[in-house]
């Protein structure tokens, strides 16, 4: 099935508010292909389907569990989905190793996503994560 680049950005919002925001794990399964490939995925680390759950679940909603994500720009071309967001959050949880601080973060995305029968089969992204770890 062919999907327009309308439905492949609102399948990129679904996966942002559903898999990101609230970590549902059904929607995880649902909105990623078995083999996708996570490019973003540090050098060592699985990329594929379990790199998703690992960040997500494991470090960014376990130190910011009440992340948000505002999608900020989206383009679309073919199966291609750029978007730059921003994701807030309060760090009320442990996340690498730091005792929360309770302060608001900002993350500042942006995202590549290929498209395959509307699932993510693969991804690159670059953010300042790090710096904002650093700053707490």
């Amino acid at each position: 099935m062919s999907y327009s680049t309308e439905q492949n950005k609102e399948i990129v919002r679904r996966f942002n508010k559903e898999c990101i925001e609230q970590g549902l794990a059904a929607s995880f399964e649902e909105l990623l292909a078995d083999d996708v490939v996570n490019h973003a995925a540090a050098p060592g680390r699985p990329n594929g389907k379990e790199s998703f759950s690992l960040f997500l679940n494991g470090v960014l909603r376990e130190g910011f569990p009440d992340c948000k994500v505002e999608i900020l720009d989206q383009v679309a071309e073919n199966d291609l989905v750029s978007t730059r967001k921003k994701i807030t959050g309060t760090h009320t949880g442990e996340i690498m190793g730091i005792a929360p601080t309770n302060k608001s973060v900002v993350i500042n995305v942006i995202d590549i996503i290929r498209l395959k029968d509307g699932k993510y089969k693969e991804h690159w992204g670059q953010t300042d994560f790090h710096e904002v770890i650093r700053s707490l």
